[in-house]
């Protein structure tokens, strides 16, 4: 029992990470439609150790730097495999008229000037939205934004359907169960803990509502989801979230 839900988490880390897994981990389809559980939990893993290149530039260097040094780990440590993804939902939704000219671009390995432009706004975004945040709250809210976002995309698996016949996120097609999205769900909210509750509140809500939104726009789109949907979801709802922390009503 422990061995599989192990196998699970890892086959999560080794899908969506570069960090190493044991070599006993096996390669299955299966068991990756059963590691979705644990994609938040991989969130926290990234979140931590961006947070942890935070506090250690921090030490030496300013703020902004700091920032710039946890985003680049993060990137480098999943491989963009994400912003890949926004870029080329980005490209797809914006240059497609309909569902099979908007697949066709996303699964261009090229990318294109709508895809450009949306990915250089979002770092920027992430960036700015990061560094205008009370440097305390940061390795906090590196980590809660990590794990939050990546159970936004989670509930994709349960309310959409996958709409191609193949392709990199085809493994996770089968919709996940209430108990699985349960378990993801608590373990996004462990790191909100860490956060003072109306910021994390607001935070929530901003990638709530980023994910309603680009659900929405899926469904109607193009019937579902592929793999670049779930990346860009993640995207949008982690800078919805910092956002959110930095709301003000004062």
């Amino acid at each position: 029992m422990i061995r599989h839900e192990l196998e699970y988490f890892f086959g999560a880390l080794r899908f969506f990470t570069r960090l190493p897994v044991p070599a006993w981990v096996g390669h299955s389809s299966e068991a990756l439609d059963r590691a979705a559980r644990y994609f938040p939990a991989v969130g926290v893993l990234v979140g931590a150790i961006a947070a942890l290149v935070f506090m250690v530039c921090e030490r030496f260097w300013p703020t902004s730097l700091a920032v710039l040094a946890a985003m680049a780990s993060s990137i480098y440590l999943t491989g963009a495999f994400h912003e890949d993804g926004w870029s080329d939902m980005v490209d797809g939704f914006g240059g497609g008229w309909e569902k099979a000219q908007i697949l066709t671009i996303m699964k261009d390995s090229r990318i294109g000037s709508f895809g450009a432009v949306a990915l250089l706004m979002l770092v920027l975004t992430r960036f700015y939205a990061l560094f205008e945040l009370d440097p305390r709250l940061i390795p906090a809210a590196l980590l809660a934004g990590h794990a939050l976002s990546r159970f936004a995309s989670t509930t994709l698996l349960r309310t959409l359907d996958y709409v191609r016949d193949e392709g990199k996120a085809k493994p996770l097609a089968t919709r996940i169960g209430y108990r699985e999205l349960a378990f993801a769900g608590s373990t996004a909210v462990l790191p909100l803990l860490l956060l003072p509750p109306a910021q994390a509140a607001i935070g929530c809500l901003l990638a709530a509502l980023a994910t309603l939104w680009l659900a929405r726009l899926f469904r109607r789109q193009i019937g579902g989801y592929t793999g670049d949907c779930l990346g860009a979801v993640q995207q949008l709802a982690e800078v919805a979230f910092y956002l959110g922390l930095l709301c003000s009503f004062s």
